[in-house]
């Protein structure tokens, strides 16, 4: 018993040490190469702690190891720009003065529900309360928001890359026939859509597949 948890707390002291020396950014958002270096170290770490048939001085050399190639990664990433690229890879414009770019959503496997997500994690309850929205290396959202960005109610999501959301069109009053009858009136079929949104003030942001958003009003049944 004593054995294990002096083994364990040399561990605990190394990858302390190893963490703090690895820099800010392995204990805030971390890049892809990053998060996969310290989910090895963890699972190096268990091993001796667990195992005391394992010398200590193994599970030591395998984490100072991941922190040598972590620092030649970083190093190669600081003298070529193109390595940087290809190993944490690059900011993604999600959002344009067009609106919504559906191929970057899809290159990096996300789809509308989670860029409005993001887009209220950050503080912006309408698609078109920014000029341009992007994912960053890391995976956080950042934006350039417009000069005036006001929200007096939570837009409902209506139509999703071409699906409709029965609940959200109930819940707004659009049921399948005046849906039908929008899209009739902007002649356009629903599988052309990426996404369509209404506020409880009956403004909607529509916008069509490859063309640039539009800003419509509509009536819809009361504010939520």
């Amino acid at each position: 018993m004593a054995l294990i948890f002096i083994r364990t707390a040399i561990i605990f002291f190394v990858l302390l040490l190893v963490m703090r020396l690895m820099g800010k950014s392995q204990i805030g958002e971390m890049q892809p190469f990053e998060f996969v270096i310290s989910l090895v170290i963890a699972e190096l770490a268990c091993i001796p702690m667990a195992d005391t048939s394992i010398p200590l001085f193994y599970g030591i050399i395998a984490i100072v190891t991941i922190f040598i190639l972590h620092q030649i990664v970083w190093l190669l990433e600081l003298w070529f720009k193109p390595v940087k690229k290809v190993v944490s890879g690059k900011p993604s414009v999600v959002i344009n003065k067009d609106g919504i770019d559906e191929f970057q959503l899809k290159k990096n496997n996300l789809d509308v529900s989670d860029l409005i997500e993001s887009m209220r994690v950050a503080g912006y309850f309408n698609l078109d309360d920014v000029y341009y929205g992007l994912y960053e290396a890391n995976g956080s959202f950042s934006a350039l928001e417009k000069e005036e960005h006001a929200a007096s109610s939570l837009p409902l999501t209506l139509i999703d890359r071409g699906k409709a959301d029965e609940q959200n069109c109930t819940r707004c009053g659009f049921n399948t026939d005046r849906l039908k009858q929008f899209l009739a009136e902007q002649n356009e079929k629903l599988k052309e859509v990426v996404v369509m949104t209404v506020n409880g003030e009956g403004r909607v942001y529509f916008q069509k597949r490859g063309e640039k958003y539009k800003i419509l009003q509509v009536e819809v049944n009361g504010q939520w």
